[in-house]
Order: structure tokens, then sequence, then C-alpha cells
């Protein structure tokens, strides 16, 4: 239970420093039933030793297999407590934007200038940047997804809270919402079967060549949306192995610390003092990456965001346009 990877793993638990929580379990009845179930072989000194900084997330509408296992129904886990704080402070920085936006106020504190220079970043830098002048309708979903990544982000840097964008479920799931707000926003452009045959090239073969050119244009079609699908998945993939790695390197340096306890008093202070600076170094570093992955997160999916809302014929037009209008403005 002490093992730091857990810190990116979703738990039934929250966890706090040891001398702050301790069960003291006086019988073995007093034990909840799942653990019980979990280690049957267990002492009661064990639940109280195990289970000290852990404190259990009550389940009203579900049962557990164990601290990391649901078991039946619907069960509150860390993650999902994080992530509507999270939504909680995030509602509430933007509503209080917002007033002061409406009420013509200039924001006023260096965390509220900081805010704002968010703000107009996701609006000039991301979203008219990879989607165009039609940026600026999506500026209210890439900004939300900007900040809830980033405030998981930054709240993973805590101790023992946990990381929620090391989970799956979490960055996949987020993948997934702009995977979906991709197909409404496309179909609410180009309407709903212009999105698909957007997919779709008009290849213009002879009548003869009609077989082959309708086999093209469905391999084509398959492999446009296979893509789109792939794309957003990696979203989340990439999330996630970005955020576990840096705290996969942060767990590795401190154990360090640990596998020298054995050695002199001299080789473990001079470990322990190199560990803590490196250690410091690398929250530094973690703390840029995790800026640097909500921005990632949000552009790429402002790209596949724009690939889908704008036609492709389009595009040839303004392309041809653009090749025939250059020796008119010549003259």
């Amino acid at each position: 239970m002490a093992d730091p990877i857990l810190h990116v793993k979703d738990a039934y638990f929250l966890e706090v420093p040891k001398f702050l929580w301790r069960p003291n379990y006086r019988s073995i009845q007093d034990v909840p039933e799942f653990l019980q179930k979990a280690h049957p072989d267990a002492l009661l000194e064990d639940f109280n030793h195990d289970l000290a900084g852990k404190i259990l997330i009550p389940q009203p509408f579900g049962s557990l297999k164990n601290l990391y296992e649901a078991e039946s129904g619907f069960c509150v886990s860390k993650v999902m407590i994080i992530e509507v704080v999270a939504a909680i402070f995030i509602f509430w920085m933007f509503r209080k934007f917002a007033s002061l936006v409406r009420a013509d106020k200039a924001p006023e504190g260096k965390g509220w200038n900081a805010f704002e220079g968010i703000v107009l970043f996701i609006r000039d830098g991301i979203a008219r940047t990879a989607i165009g002048p039609d940026g600026d309708k999506y500026v209210p979903v890439l900004g939300t997804v900007f900040f809830f990544v980033l405030v998981l982000n930054l709240i993973g840097m805590l101790p023992w809270i946990g990381a929620a964008t090391g989970a799956f479920a979490v960055t996949l799931t987020l993948g997934a919402f702009m995977f979906i707000h991709a197909i409404y926003a496309g179909s609410k452009n180009l309407g709903v079967i212009g999105f698909w045959t957007n997919m779709i090239p008009q290849l213009g073969l002879p009548t003869l060549l009609k077989p082959l050119e309708w086999a093209i244009c469905l391999m084509i079609f398959l492999i446009e949306v296979l893509g789109l699908v792939i794309k957003h998945a990696v979203l989340g993939i990439r999330l996630l192995a970005n955020i576990v790695a840096g705290h996969l390197v942060l767990a590795t340096l401190m154990a360090m610390i640990s596998a020298a306890a054995a050695a002199s008093a001299k080789t473990w202070g001079t470990v322990a003092f190199f560990v803590t600076v490196g250690s410091a170094l690398m929250s530094v570093l973690e703390l840029a990456v995790c800026f640097l992955q909500a921005y990632v997160f949000t552009f790429l999916s402002a790209l596949w965001l724009a690939s889908v809302i704008h036609s492709h014929g389009d595009h040839d037009h303004e392309h041809e346009s653009a090749h025939e209008g250059g020796p008119a403005h010549a003259h």
C-alpha cells in the first residue's frame, strides 16, 4: 500500500500524512467487510497499520472489491472527487472573470491578469491560429478543456492528492469528448450528411473507371474515419504518458533515498542531498510540463476540429482563387 506508483493510480480512498489519520480499529468486526474479504489472513494490527493515512471514501451507491476495484454499483473514486473540485474551481474562475468583463472592469491583481492573458492566448494563439477566423466561437470549449487539463495537472503536483491525468479513464474521456464535439461541430457547419461526405474525395474518373473510383473513395472514407478516431485517442494516450512519465521519474529518484538507507550515514546523506536537489529541479520541470501538456492537448484538439468543420471543396476553391487572383493583384 505504500508503493509510490499508486500516486498515479485511481483509488477509493483519500491519502493524507499518516500522523493525521489512523483508523484504530478495536476489533476485526470494525474493519469494512470488503477489506476482510480482500485480505482474509490479515490481522487487526495489519489493518490499522496499512490503512494509516488512508481515508476511505463512503460508497452509498455501490460496493468495493478492494481499495482499487469496484465490485458493483456506482462507486466514487479519488479521481472523481478531484475532477469535481477542479470543475467547481474552474466554474468559479470563469464566472468571476465573466462578471468583470460584463462590468467593463479591468482585471486587478497578478492572478486575474495572468488568467486574462491565458484566455487571450487561447483565443489568439490556439483558436484563431488553428481554426481561422471562425475560431472565436470555439474559444469557450477550448478554454474549458485547457483549464480543466491544466488544473488537474497542477493538482497532481501536490503531495498525497494524486494525478487525475495519470488515469486512462480521465484522459481517454477527454479525448472522447473532443471527438464527439468535433462530430457535432462538423455536422452543425456542414450538415449531418455533408460532414460524412466531406471525407469522400471527388476523383472525377471516367465512367469506365467508376467501380475503381467507388472502391478508392470507400477506402479513403474508412481511413479518414479511422484517422479521426485515432487522432482523438492519441490525445488521451499522449497526455497520460507524459504525466505518468514525470511522476515515475520523481518516484524513482525518491526511492534512491530508501535504497541508500542501509548504507553508511555519510553515503545516505550524500544520496539524500542530491536526490532532494534533483527532485526539486524535476518538480520545476514538471510544473512547466503541466502547462505544456494542457497547451498541446488543446492545440491538437483545435487542429482536429478545424479539419472537420471546413469543407475540403471550399479549401480547394480558396486555393484556386488565390492562384487566379495573384496575377490580377500584380497588375
